[in-house]
């Protein structure tokens, strides 16, 4: 049975705060730093990588904190919050909500099971990244809580868009009865407002504010475009 519907105070944004261990922001306070910012304003929780991260940020704001922890396995496409072993580690660090990989790949759909079910009998609540309709719709009868597109266009039977996969939010919020996530690749206010207007009930953002890096790159390549 699902659990913690009502975690958010609103419908509204979520603000990822990740920096990978290659990234410019990654170390220090800086990601917590990038959290209470968010939450001064208006955001009303905080998507974040790794236990440091998480128990970091936790201390630091009073809005849900969604955690993940991205490892690499060789051989396997799976990163994000591949086992038990992650799950464990992300609760423990005190995340409200538990994110992981619900994609129908590498018997995924099975080995979650067991990672849904510990989240849960540890309090906290589960929100599956799919990256198909059919994911989502198998992710709600595994009870997850939360429905995100954040893998559409990361799997390679998934639309591989520019944007952000409307199509999978309307679909998914028409059809599922847990809250819908909009996640991946939404760039502006604008594509934002799309999401919620699409169905979701709440809205995922990270590269757009939190990774300057990526935000720089997008300048440059437009203004490239007219410099000889």
């Amino acid at each position: 049975m699902t659990l913690n519907k009502t975690l958010f105070s609103q419908r509204g944004l979520i603000v990822s705060c990740q920096a990978l261990e290659d990234e410019p922001l990654h170390g220090g306070d800086t990601i917590r730093k990038m959290a209470v910012a968010a939450q001064m304003s208006g955001a009303i929780g905080i998507r974040t990588n790794g236990a440091h991260d998480i128990r970091s940020i936790k201390e630091a704001v009073d809005v849900p904190v969604i955690g993940l922890i991205k490892r690499d396995i060789p051989g396997s496409d799976i990163f994000i919050t591949p086992t038990l072993d992650e799950v464990k580690a992300i609760v423990e660090a005190g995340a409200d909500i538990v994110a992981l990989d619900v994609t129908d790949r590498e018997g995924r759909l099975d080995q979650v099971r067991e990672l849904i079910a510990y989240a849960h009998q540890a309090g906290a609540a589960v929100m599956a990244d799919v990256s198909t309709f059919e994911e989502g719709a198998a992710a709600e009868r595994l009870d997850a809580d939360y429905i995100g597109t954040t893998l559409s266009g990361y799997t390679p039977y998934s639309p591989q868009l520019e944007g952000p996969d409307f199509e999978l939010v309307r679909r998914l919020s028409e059809t599922v009865s847990v809250p819908v996530v909009a996640e991946g690749r939404i760039w502006t206010p604008e594509e934002a407002v799309k999401a919620l207007e699409a169905g979701a009930t709440y809205v995922v953002v990270g590269s757009a504010i939190t990774r300057p890096q990526l935000i720089t790159r997008r300048y440059v390549e437009a203004l490239r475009k007219l410099i000889p």
